[in-house]
């Protein structure tokens, strides 16, 4: 997985122009790989030796992967806030298009993945690679089209400087000005020239993170420009906005940590889900076997069906309640989905004793290709694990998503943009070291992971990662709790 933060400047759409097409041309190259026979190696029936492919085959491959990641780490972080950037967040309608803006531009990302779990693998599989990975690279170029097109129609927010270097400067600052005493009246000891951005909202003075306030506080006259309006050394001196603008990064960062965590439960719909429904009876009627890969199609499917109930149904009843435009917050939102991967690997652990028990005591119905022999019980009775899983990214992805969005400044939003995938990313690289924990642990036993579930313990496993859940949704409480939401005194 891919944990790359791309900030464009001078606007988000300038960004996205310029890596647009960089996935398209990674999947042309893709597609060439599969289609033209100089660029992969030959077919091999049988029980024949396979020839490996060649250097300069791999460099192909390589190189379509390099732009399908770099373009996918410049689109990604910037296309939803320059999507939610065109409404006007100063009206009620500005407003509630940009909460709903986000559920449905989560609808149509997972809309787009169960085509692609389903009718492009079945192509991929069935009729032509090259011809299965030829209609998503015709559907990139189509995408580039359109959004060239568009290009004068977009709004378009101008960042004011690099908010990295506000980072560095606050922290230089503050550092450099250790020494001085807490400013005993904020309002009147701490820089704070009047506020000229028209693009980046006005935050008020919090009492968080005080050793900060020091980086805005005026050691001498020399530090302010004569007027008082601009700060002569900005590596001496910050105003009350940068200093406010850093606080908000660092009191999203616990809230942060909470979806890294959070991943490792939802990792699992694609990884043990899928050997599961391996060692599963997989049939469908007389003659189908559902691919076991395509289970991970039902998470998707809980999503696609909730996110438009959630919006359109729910949300106008929940606001009646709550008095809130969104309906729910978005910290309870995130709370909720938390709970609910919990919920969902507590299941997965019951299912999975369950398959296992009847394919030990109970005639199997075959055997694997690795040899394990495939339980008698249906693979369906995962689905509503699998359901379970896609409500509770329902909720959390979106509202994280949203979350960063509104609470990180708004010339940072590219930044915001790529939290949510970092976690992503990371909740992968957590989720392979407690793969790795459990298989050094266990090994020497009873692998609770062994290649053959039926050895294994797989039930064991999953209750492991419903612990570390029920420890995350305690621990998000407490950093829910202590969260104070941009420009206001109380959480």
């Amino acid at each position: 997985m891919n944990c790359v933060v791309f900030h464009f400047s001078p606007a988000l759409a300038d960004g996205m122009l310029a890596c647009s097409s960089l996935p398209f041309q990674g999947m042309f190259f893709l597609t060439l790989t599969a289609g033209a026979d100089s660029l992969h190696p030959a077919d091999c029936g049988v029980g024949e030796v396979c020839q490996k492919a060649s250097s300069y085959q791999l460099a192909v491959l390589f190189i379509s992967f390099a732009f399908l990641v770099i373009g996918s780490a410049g689109i990604r972080p910037c296309s939803m806030p320059f999507g939610a950037d065109q409404f006007d967040p100063h009206t009620e309608s500005g407003r509630r298009g940009i909460n709903s803006f986000f559920n449905w531009y989560y609808f149509t990302f997972t809309s787009a993945m169960l085509v692609s779990a389903t009718v492009i693998i079945y192509v991929q599989s069935n009729v032509n690679w090259a011809i299965g990975l030829g209609i998503p690279t015709a559907l990139m170029l189509l995408a580039c089209v359109l959004f060239f097109m568009g290009t004068r129609l977009y709004v378009r927010v101008i960042p004011e400087g690099s908010p990295f270097t506000t980072i560095v400067q606050v922290f230089a600052a503050a550092f450099a000005k250790r020494s001085l005493k807490q400013p005993k009246d904020p309002k009147q000891d701490l820089f704070d020239p009047p506020h000229t951005s028209a693009i980046v909202s006005k935050l008020t003075h919090t009492d968080q993170f005080r050793c900060l306030d020091k980086a805005a506080m005026v050691a001498g006259p020399e530090e302010v420009r004569s007027g008082g309006a601009a700060a002569a050394d900005p590596w001496r001196l910050c105003t009350v906005q940068q200093v406010e603008e850093v606080k908000c990064l660092i009191r999203i960062v616990p809230v942060w940590s909470t979806g890294i965590i959070y991943y490792v439960a939802v990792v699992q719909q694609s990884t043990y889900v899928v050997f599961s429904a391996l060692q599963s009876d997989r049939r469908l009627g007389s003659s189908f076997h559902v691919p076991a890969a395509s289970f991970t199609v039902f998470a998707m499917l809980a999503q696609t069906l909730w996110i438009p109930i959630y919006d359109r149904l729910l949300v106008p009843r929940l606001r009646k309640v709550t008095g809130k435009d969104e309906g729910l917050t978005l910290l309870q939102r995130q709370g909720i989905g938390i709970a609910l991967s919990t919920v969902a690997m507590i299941v997965s652990a019951v299912v999975e004793d369950r398959r296992r028990d009847i394919a030990l005591n109970q005639p199997n119905i075959g055997t694997t290709q690795t040899g394990g022999g495939i339980s008698a019980m249906s693979s369906f009775w995962m689905v509503p694990q699998l359901m379970i899983l896609g409500l509770s990214e329902a909720f959390n992805l979106i509202s994280q998503i949203e979350f960063y969005y509104k609470e990180i400044p708004e010339h940072m939003r590219s930044v915001a943009g790529a939290l949510a995938f970092c976690n992503l990313a990371l909740g992968n690289y957590l989720s392979g070291f407690l793969t790795t924990i459990v298989h050094r642990t266990t090994g020497a036993g009873q692998n609770w992971l062994a290649q053959d579930l039926n050895k294994g313990r797989l039930d064991l496993f999953y209750w492991m990662i419903a612990g570390i859940g029920v420890f995350n949704f305690v621990y998000f409480m407490i950093c829910a709790r202590w969260y104070r939401f941009k420009g206001t005194r109380d959480a």
